[in-house]
């Protein structure tokens, strides 16, 4: 019973043949396991809840650095992702994608969806062979008023985009275009170099490297930078007077039963 039910679907999805012309066998059908469905893998959510201004900017008055050690060293980008373009930092809201390997279409349609003031971080599912972005993508971004890419993968056209001045933080750099047909999402929980990004996460993007800041904990972890910072500071500026001790390190080195020897 469940073969007849199969083939009978089978048979309903033969397309039909052109008058004159037998029916194609359903050996012989095309295939429809490459067809994209809505659903995981091809859908779009057009918005998110993104946090307070004046919250975001708050993260400006500390380095990337700082805020991945209040994160405890765990959200920070793999280090090869990093400005191709010039020397801007990055801070805004994560309008996330996720692409389909070696296709933008997701890209384009991000234009449409990212909010001015939006950082758009770029899911590639591991592809090193196309580009995803070029310098008609970045002109057009700066036009929305976005403030910059993070891209887990490649971008084309760098003279275009340097001239556009917009930040683009990417793994490398090729002349190989992609496709523009899809499937991917938009808004959805991806990973970009190594980190969990969801819509509407805090980036922070400067020579350094790439924080990711959870939205849900970003106000928690702000008021701990800030609680911190003026130890730090005066812990940095006796190192720099040449005012500390290595006490610490022989400290933890007989905790763990190091052997020293002359």
């Amino acid at each position: 019973m469940i073969l007849k039910e199969q083939t009978a679907r089978l048979a309903d999805q033969q397309e039909p043949a052109p008058p004159g012309q037998a029916s194609a066998s359903p050996s012989s059908a095309k295939p429809k396991s490459s067809e994209m469905t809505p659903g995981p893998g091809f859908m779009i959510r057009t918005d998110f809840p993104r946090l307070p201004a004046e919250l975001i900017a708050g993260f400006a008055e500390f380095e990337t650095a700082e805020v991945s050690d209040v994160l405890n060293r765990l959200y920070a980008m793999n280090g090869s992702i990093r400005n191709r373009s010039n020397d801007k930092e990055l801070l805004g809201s994560a309008c996330t994608v996720k692409l389909y390997p070696g296709d933008n279409l997701m890209i384009h349609k991000a234009l449409d969806i990212a909010k001015p003031g939006d950082i758009v971080v770029v899911d590639c599912s591991g592809a090193m062979s196309n580009a995803v972005f070029g310098d008609l993508v970045a002109n057009k971004a700066c036009h929305r008023k976005i403030a910059g890419f993070v891209i887990d993968g490649l971008i084309r056209d760098l003279a275009g985009i340097i001239e556009t001045g917009l930040p683009v933080y990417a793994r490398g750099v090729t002349p190989f275009g992609p496709l523009h047909r899809g499937p991917g999402e938009i808004n959805t929980p991806i990973s970009c170099g190594g980190i969990v990004v969801n819509p509407g996460d805090v980036i922070k993007a400067d020579s350094t490297g790439i924080a990711v800041i959870p939205r849900d904990h970003a106000a928690e972890i702000l008021q701990r930078l800030r609680n911190s910072r003026d130890k730090q500071e005066a812990y940095v500026a006796s190192v720099k007077r040449g005012d500390f001790s290595n006490a610490w390190v022989d400290e933890q080195l007989r905790e763990n039963g190091c052997i020293i020897c002359n």
